[in-house]
This record gives structure tokens, C-alpha cells and sequence, in this order.
């Protein structure tokens, strides 16, 4: 169990510095579009090639960010029900998900869209649209963006069966979340007038 718990913190640390980038990627697309912008109003000049790049980026930002933001759990969940149940009973709920959506889901993507990149990459193919880009780097976005998501839910899959050994912490918490009692402790002592709890607060 400690071999698969070092490899879920490497796959942590992975994503962790894919995230830590994948910002300077909206920041580029920011950029290139602003100065399409000016160019158009300026020279009355624009291309197909300034629009690509952009959604280029934008692609890639929100594709291998995809295992960061699951990562710092980040998703949208529909917890109405499954807050309300034991905690086994949650764990049991994370890893059927993990087991039977997500790993079979990005499995498939992986199987198409492996070989697509690939033949887009050796054929070469370019946009139909004038003054357009070379088609091969946007699609490498799809298998590198599912493989560290797939990735990070194996690394999910292991902190949820080292939490039912008792050999880690809760994964479902967010990192930056307080659980129930520590925000009831901290209200408490803010009414006591605690100033400790007051400066945790405004933190």
C-alpha cells in the first residue's frame, strides 16, 4: 500500500505542476487577443491564424488542468444525498465512480483520440479556414489532458482505499476546507471573543 500511496503523491505532484502553469495559458490567449484586437482597429488588418491560436490555448488550458482540478476537487458534484450518508458509504459511492465513470470514460476518449492525434500529426492536415494553423497541436491537447486526469482518479482511488485502511487522511475534503466541527469550534470561540478565532476567520 505505501508503493501505491508514493505513486498517488507523485501523480499529485505531477498535476499540481501542470495546474501551477496551465494559467500562462489563459494569459496567452488574453494577450493574443487583445493585440488582435488593437491590430483590427488599428490597421484594419486581422487572421484566421490570431482566432485559432486563441482557442488553441484556451483548449489546452482547460484539458490538462482537468486532473489538477480534480486534484483540489474542484468538480461540479451533486452532493444533496451523498453528504447525508456515512462516510464508508461515501468512499464506496467516490470509488464505484472512479471505477465505472471516470476510468472507462477517459479510457475511450484515449482510444479515439490516440490515433486521431497521431494521424493528424503525420498527415499534417491544416484548418480549412484562410490564414488558419496546423491542426496536430490542438488535438494532442485530448490524450494529454485525459491521461493526467485518468491518472489523478487512480491517485484518488488510492487515497480513498488508504482512508478505509486508516492509513491517510480523508480525500474528499478539500485541502482549504474546514470540516463541521473546526468551523463550530471557531464560531464558538468567536462569540467568546476569542481573538485568535476572529483572525482565522477573516483568513
Amino acid at each position: 500500500m505505501q508503493a501505491l500511496l508514493s505513486l498517488s503523491r507523485a501523480i499529485d505532484r505531477l498535476n499540481t505542476l501542470v495546474g501551477k502553469y496551465a494559467i500562462w495559458l489563459i494569459f496567452g490567449a488574453t494577450v493574443i487577443s487583445a493585440v488582435n484586437a488593437v491590430i483590427r482597429k488599428a490597421f484594419n488588418y486581422s487572421s484566421n491564424g490570431f482566432l485559432e491560436v486563441q482557442w488553441y490555448l484556451f483548449a489546452w488550458s482547460f484539458l490538462i488542468a482537468a486532473g489538477f482540478t480534480l486534484l483540489k476537487r474542484e468538480h461540479v458534484r451533486i452532493d444533496v444525498l451523498n453528504s447525508h450518508f456515512p462516510k464508508k458509504v461515501q468512499m464506496a459511492i467516490e470509488i464505484f465512480g472512479l471505477l465505472f465513470f471516470l476510468t472507462p470514460v477517459c479510457l475511450m476518449v484515449l482510444y479515439y483520440s490516440t490515433p486521431m492525434a497521431l494521424q493528424m500529426y503525420s498527415s499534417g492536415e491544416m484548418s480549412n479556414n484562410p490564414g488558419g494553423l496546423i491542426r496536430w497541436p490542438v488535438w494532442a491537447a485530448l490524450p494529454l489532458g485525459f491521461t493526467l486526469l485518468l491518472l489523478q482518479g487512480w491517485s484518488e482511488l488510492i487515497k480513498c482505499i488508504a482512508f478505509l485502511k486508516g492509513l491517510g487522511p480523508d480525500p474528499t475534503v478539500k485541502p482549504d476546507e474546514k470540516t463541521d466541527e473546526q468551523a463550530l469550534i471557531e464560531a464558538l470561540r468567536a462569540q467568546a471573543g476569542d481573538p485568535t478565532a476572529t483572525a482565522q476567520n477573516k483568513n
